[in-house]
């Protein structure tokens, strides 16, 4: 019978069992980081190719290169499927592509998502063929994945615009109560383990001038909300736009900052209302809208 002729991947991973994990993982670990930083961070793409094709592919890619030379077990395809995605979590904090908490938030989909990618891994390369084709498969992803980050990105419909109010009745006449609606002194900083995660929270509100015209500056964690006041209807409605805003938290991070597209770009403030409506017994009910 005619030799058999080996293929690319066979010629550089190594016969062993520990050779090949660590030489999957040195392939797959640079790819597949580098095709986060193009959906998050060029193409600002967080959909379905993000959070659900690239784990998958990363898991699928660490099994089959793991077996290129030699079928592997189950238990050593999920595990290197495993293992690759916490050293990519890793990977990404330590490059500032994201932060601790958002990695946290996604590790459960993701190692999940992963181990699947293993076991499809293990399947295919448990065939009588073996991983001869590894390199195609994977080569066929890197492919494919950035045409679904730029479908999804170019393709999407556009964010919806949304309403959010909220009210409360206020044991004070609206004159008082328009007072600390313009501007408020410095809050006391909230303990809730949400906002001492790093989600942004109030500080204080400052007025630059009166009536329209006049520059709000809502203060939070992060940074200032920038609102020209659009409509100045003392002590009943005071109505203005968003020209600027903060990031929506503080990512914990080894670096002083950074700044995923999602923590600026994704949560979106456009305008904002207070309504003052006078109630009996000298009180005020206060809604709010953004």
């Amino acid at each position: 019978p005619p030799l058999r002729r080996t293929t690319l991947l066979e010629q550089i991973v190594p016969d062993s069992a520990f050779g090949s994990a660590a030489m999957s993982l040195l392939i797959v670990l640079p790819v597949t980081a580098a095709l986060a930083w193009l959906s998050a961070t060029k193409l600002q793409s967080y959909g379905w190719g993000l959070f659900v094709g690239l784990p998958f592919f990363l898991g699928l890619a660490s099994a089959l290169i793991h077996g290129a030379r030699h079928p592997r077990s189950l238990s050593a395809c999920i595990g290197v499927a495993a293992i690759a995605s916490l050293l990519l979590a890793g990977l990404l904090v330590a490059l500032a592509f994201e932060g601790v908490i958002c990695i946290l938030m996604a590790a459960p989909i993701a190692l999940a998502l992963a181990v699947f990618g293993g076991f499809v891994g293990y399947l295919i390369q448990r065939r009588p063929e073996g991983g001869r084709d590894a390199g195609a498969v994977v080569s066929s992803l890197v492919l494919l994945l950035p045409g679904l980050f730029g479908a999804e990105r170019f393709a999407g419909a556009g964010p919806s615009l949304l309403e959010v109010k909220s009210s409360v009745v206020v044991d004070a006449p609206p004159d008082r109560v328009w007072e600390h609606v313009v501007a408020f002194t410095e809050l006391p900083p909230p303990t809730e383990l949400l906002f001492r995660a790093g989600v942004a929270y109030p500080l204080r509100a400052e007025i630059d001038g009166v009536g329209p015209g006049a520059v709000r500056h809502c203060v939070f964690s992060t940074g200032p909300f920038v609102e020209p006041i659009e409509v100045w209807d003392e002590p009943h409605r005071l109505e203005f736009s968003v020209s600027a805003q903060p990031p929506s938290m503080r990512e914990m991070s080894p670096y002083p900052l950074i700044t995923p597209p999602h923590l600026e770009h994704f949560l979106v403030s456009r305008r904002g209302r207070f309504l003052l409506e006078e109630l009996p017994g000298g009180r005020t009910r206060l809604e709010g809208t953004t």
